[in-house]
């Protein structure tokens, strides 16, 4: 007899009104990162903010390549970079904010595969969770208390 495997996986979506101050800080941090994105080919802007556990924040954003996977996604540029800078200092929630070149609504987003990817090998270094805020178009948070909301069967250690 064959087994099933069920995962369940939610997010909160949060009101623009109900933000806390740590959230409204880093979805602006992500927004203003954005700006300055390099994404001549896909005319799509991402912005992340990270925030560690000193409470220093690091933002950066996606840098595209006309070799396109020489381009990097802006989780990955934040977290490669305080990862490479502060390793020992733990991660505790990233931001994420999108849009395209020439529109005002901000695009609902998630982090790509490799990103997910990304986030989790940085849980699995400091044994906890990275919280993981997405702005949507309608000015609202959704919230993953960690990237086992958005990767649940992931691959974790060699999945030993």
């Amino acid at each position: 007899m064959n087994r099933k495997i069920e995962v369940t996986a939610s997010l909160e979506v949060v009101p623009i009104e109900l933000w806390t101050e740590e959230e409204s800080m880093l979805i602006t941090k992500a927004k203003e990162i954005l700006e300055s994105a390099h994404a001549p080919y896909s005319k799509f802007l991402v912005g992340a903010a990270l925030l560690l556990e000193n409470g220093s924040v690091f933002a950066a954003n996606n840098q595209e390549n006309v070799s396109f996977p020489v381009g990097i996604c802006a989780e990955r540029a934040v977290l490669s970079y305080v990862m490479g800078n502060y390793p020992r200092i733990k991660p505790l929630k990233i931001a994420i904010a999108a849009k395209r070149i020439g529109e005002d609504i901000y695009a609902y987003v998630t982090p790509c595969g490799i990103c997910r990817q990304t986030i989790n090998e940085y849980e699995m270094k400091f044994g906890s969770s990275i919280e993981i805020l997405m702005l949507n178009g309608q000015e609202e948070i959704l919230k993953a208390k960690g990237i086992e909301q958005l990767l649940p069967f992931r691959f974790n250690k060699f999945n030993s």
